[in-house]
């Protein structure tokens, strides 16, 4: 009977043993997650409060119109017009490159040389950096992308300011070109602290007046804010700073005597200048042979850039 009782008074305390341990464990616990909460609500509330904006409101740029260039009579030496860009931002594709490619081309046409080229640039390139697939998208392609845009995170459709250059060869010399902004572009822009002025912007002055104005004729990009979904949707326009465009230029040149001066090196080398005596204005500019260059503005393929070379 002693036997028994002792038992008893055993097992009773070892429950109570355990009990205690199985509480002191669970507090324990309940300790530790009362402090993670109060760390994440209290200690990093600021941080991850800021991180939430973030994930629900897009920053997005606004690139601005590009000032035009004009002779001394108001004719078009550059001008822009609108046309639709399709971007990929690899982070945000949720799947293989070369697979995404592949089923995007069954929507929108896509040509073996902007497969390679994008490709080739997004083995270069930040996974969160934008990168451009196809240019001129036209407004039916531009609508059955925009149906199927749900099937395709990460790929982006937008209108964009297009440079076109409407004398072509004829004083292509003076007025130069834009072409894309290269890292080299980049590393320069951000040593000047004009970078962040180029968010959104493909292209930049490369040679001519274009270049030697870049500044002045490139404008100021503006911002949107949106609100988006978890699944990256646009919901509604928050905030809106509108871009202000570039600013226009009306050269000295006059295209008239432009284009009687380069009839005179139809097929001859060497290269002319007219200036009005009275005031050293520059009436006429020849540079022979010339090029056009409409041909850089997305990038010269290679068979125009060896003709170029070897002319």
């Amino acid at each position: 009977m002693f036997e028994f009782k002792k038992t008893s008074h055993l097992l009773k305390r070892r429950m109570v043993v355990r009990a205690a341990v199985a509480a002191l464990f669970v507090i324990a616990l309940l300790s530790v997650l009362g402090a993670r909460l109060w760390y994440l609500q209290v200690v990093r509330y600021e941080g991850l409060a800021a991180q939430a904006d973030q994930n629900r409101i897009a920053v997005l740029p606004l690139p601005p119109r590009r000032g035009e260039v004009f002779d001394r009579n108001g004719e078009v030496l550059a001008r822009n017009y609108r046309d639709y860009i399709l971007t990929v931002t690899p982070a945000y594709a949720q799947r293989d490159l070369e697979a995404l490619l592949n089923e995007l081309s069954e929507v929108v046409y896509i040509s073996s040389r902007d497969k390679k080229r994008f490709l080739t640039t997004a083995g270069q390139s930040s996974r969160y950096r934008p990168l451009l697939l196809r240019n001129n998208v036209n407004e039916i392609e531009a609508s059955w992308f925009a149906a199927q845009a749900y099937r395709f995170p990460g790929v982006n459709l937008e209108a964009r300011w297009v440079r076109e250059y409407p004398q072509r060869a004829s004083a292509a010399p003076v007025i130069g070109y834009v072409g894309r902004i290269s890292p080299e572009d980049e590393e320069r822009l951000e040593e000047d602290g004009r970078l962040g002025n180029y968010r959104g912007t493909s292209v930049i002055g490369k040679k001519g007046i274009e270049l030697t104005w870049e500044e002045v004729l490139h404008g100021q990009t503006g911002l949107e804010e949106v609100e988006i979904t978890a699944a990256g949707r646009p919901v509604r326009v928050l905030n809106r700073i509108e871009p202000v465009a570039g600013m226009d230029l009306r050269l000295s040149i006059d295209m008239g005597l432009q284009h009687l001066a380069e009839q005179l090196f139809e097929q001859n080398r060497g290269a002319l200048v007219a200036i009005e005596p009275a005031t050293g204005e520059v009436l006429a500019f020849v540079s022979a042979p010339s090029f056009d260059p409409n041909l850089f503005i997305d990038g010269i393929d290679f068979e125009n850039w060896r003709k170029l070379n070897e002319s």
